[in-house]
C-alpha cells in the first residue's frame, strides 16, 4: 500500500504536472513521457536559464565565485571560437578530460553550443584507458587539464590536445583555447541530435560510450527537476519554507550523476555549485560550514566518511537538508546513523545508469526511514519500470527478475557497437538494467 508520503507525493506531483502546473507533460512519437514546456536541447536549456537566472551565483571554487549569467558569457564566446578557428562542426565529438573545476563546465556548455558531442573521459583513467575510449570515439579535440594532457601524452595520444591551466582565473584557464580568435556562426541543435558520450565502468571488459541524445538529456534533467519542485510542493503544504539550494559538487562531472542531477539540474532551479577537484571529506565538512552548503550527494562511503570524521563536531552542518546517495546500494545501518548524526538533513537514496541518464527510482524522506533496504518507487512521471523473467516476460509483483527501465532518456545506443545495443533493448523498448529486483508493491522500486 502507497505510503503517507507516497499520497502527499502523487498529490503534489498532479498540481505540478497537472493542467496548469509549472511543468507540462506530453508523450514522445515512442509513447513515452516527456516535458513540453521547457528547452528541448542542452544549448537552449543552459541559454535559457543562464538568462532566467543571470545575476545569481553559479560556480563557487575556491576564491572564484561566477554568475549563471558569467557562465553564459564565457561559454558562448568560446562556442564560437571552437566552431570558428577550432573546426568543430555539428556532431563532432570533442572529449573533456578534466579535474572538476569551473574550466570544465564551461567547456562542456560551449562544445553543446557548438554542436559538438561532448565526449567526457573519466579523468581517473590511466593511459591505457584513456586510449580505448579515444580510439573508439574519436574526437576532433581533447580538452584537458595538464595532468591529463601529460598522461595523454607519454600514452602516445596524437589527437590534437589543449592543456588548459585549470588551476587559473576562469579567463586565464581558458585562454589557450581563445588564442585562436576566429569566430564561427553556432549551428541550430535538435532534440534528436546526439549530444554527449558517457563511458561505462568497463568492469567486465573495455568501456563502451553510452551515447545520448539532447532530447535524453534534458528529459534526465527535467525528471530530476519534476522531482524537486514536488518536494518544494510538500514543504511550502506544510508551512516550512526551504533554504536557497546550494550543492557540494563532490562527485566527478564526467561521471552522469554530476552531470545530469546535480550540474544540469542546479541549471533549471538555480541552485549554486561548489565545486570540489578532489574528495576530501575534512574539506567537505568546511565547506558545508563555509558556503552553507544544503544538498549532499554522493556514492555511501562518502557520507559515512563524513559522519566518521574526527572533526566533525567541530563544524556547524545545519544547513544541509538533503544527503543523497547513489552508485551503491547503502548499507541499511547507515540510515539510522545519518539520521542521528546530521539532525536537520533527511537521507535519500537514488537508483539509475549511465544508460538511464540517471533516472530510476528515488527513496527518501520517511519512506527512506520506514524501508531502507528499497530502492524507492520509479521516478515519476517520467520512468516506466518492469521486472523482466524468461523471454522478457514481464513478472508480476514479488517475483523477482532482471530490472528494466523505458523512458525518454535512456541512451541512444552504445558509439559504434550495434551488437551491444540491440542486446541492451528488449523488443518493447526496456532497457536492461542487469540488476536482479523485484516490485515488492505499489510503493516499492525494486
Amino acid at each position: 500500500m502507497p505510503s503517507a508520503l507516497d499520497r502527499k507525493y502523487d498529490a503534489v506531483l498532479e498540481k505540478v504536472i497537472g493542467e496548469g502546473g509549472r511543468i507540462q507533460v506530453g508523450r514522445d512519437p515512442e509513447g513515452r513521457v516527456i516535458v513540453t514546456n521547457l528547452p528541448p536541447t542542452l544549448p537552449m536549456l543552459l541559454d535559457f536559464f543562464c538568462a532566467l537566472y543571470s545575476g545569481a551565483e553559479a560556480v563557487v571554487a575556491g576564491e572564484e565565485r561566477l554568475t549563471f549569467a558569467d557562465l553564459s558569457v564565457h561559454a558562448t564566446r568560446l562556442a564560437r571560437v571552437l566552431a570558428g578557428s577550432w573546426n568543430v562542426g555539428k556532431g563532432d565529438r570533442v572529449a573533456i578530460a578534466m579535474r572538476n573545476c569551473p574550466a570544465w563546465i564551461v567547456a562542456y556548455m560551449a562544445v553543446l553550443k557548438a554542436g559538438g558531442i561532448a565526449t567526457l573521459i573519466n579523468g581517473w583513467w590511466q593511459a591505457d584507458e584513456m586510449r580505448h575510449a579515444l580510439g573508439l570515439s574519436e574526437p576532433e579535440l581533447i580538452i584537458a587539464d595538464a595532468t591529463r594532457a601529460d598522461r595523454l601524452k607519454a600514452g602516445g595520444c596524437t589527437i590534437p590536445t589543449v592543456a588548459l591551466p585549470v588551476e587559473r582565473p576562469l579567463p586565464d584557464a581558458l585562454a589557450p583555447l581563445l588564442a585562436r580568435d576566429g569566430e564561427g556562426e553556432l549551428p541550430t541543435v535538435a532534440p534528436e541530435d546526439d549530444a554527449t558520450i558517457l563511458f561505462t565502468s568497463g568492469s567486465t571488459g573495455a568501456a563502451k560510450g553510452a551515447v545520448s541524445t539532447h532530447r535524453a538529456v534534458t528529459t534526465g534533467t527535467y525528471c530530476y527537476t519534476i522531482g524537486l519542485l514536488t518536494l518544494l510542493g510538500i514543504h511550502e503544504s506544510e508551512g516550512n519554507t526551504p533554504p536557497s539550494p546550494i550543492t557540494l559538487i563532490n562527485v566527478p562531472l564526467f561521471h552522469v550523476t554530476g552531470e545530469v542531477p546535480v550540474l544540469l539540474n542546479s541549471f533549471v532551479i538555480g541552485r549554486t555549485m561548489v565545486l570540489m577537484p578532489k574528495w576530501d571529506a575534512g574539506e567537505a565538512l568546511r565547506l558545508i560550514e563555509k558556503e552553507k552548503i544544503t544538498y549532499f550527494v554522493g556514492v555511501p562511503t562518502m557520507s559515512l566518511e563524513l559522519m566518521q570524521h574526527p572533526d566533525r563536531d567541530r563544524y556547524d552542518l545545519s544547513s544541509l537538508t538533503d544527503i543523497a546517495a547513489g552508485g551503491a546500494p547503502r548499507p541499511v545501518a547507515h540510515v539510522k546513523r545519518l539520521e542521528e548524526s546530521f539532525k536537520g538533513a533527511q537521507p535519500a537514496l537514488g537508483y539509475g545508469l549511465t544508460e538511464t541518464n540517471a533516472v530510476g527510482c528515488g527513496n527518501f524522506w520517511s519512506n527512506y526511514h520506514d524501508k531502507p533496504a528499497s530502492t524507492g518507487r520509479p521516478h515519476r512521471p517520467i520512468v516506466e519500470l518492469v521486472i523482466l523473467g524468461e523471454g522478457d516476460r514481464h513478472l508480476p509483483s514479488g517475483q523477482r527478475g532482471e530490472i528494466a527501465i523505458r523512458s525518454a532518456a535512456n541512451i541512444r545506443g552504445y558509439w559504434r557497437d550495434e551488437e551491444s545495443t540491440a542486446a541492451v533493448f528488449t523488443a518493447d523498448s526496456f532497457l536492461r538494467t542487469g540488476d536482479i529486483g523485484s516490485m515488492r508493491s505499489a510503493s516499492a522500486g525494486r
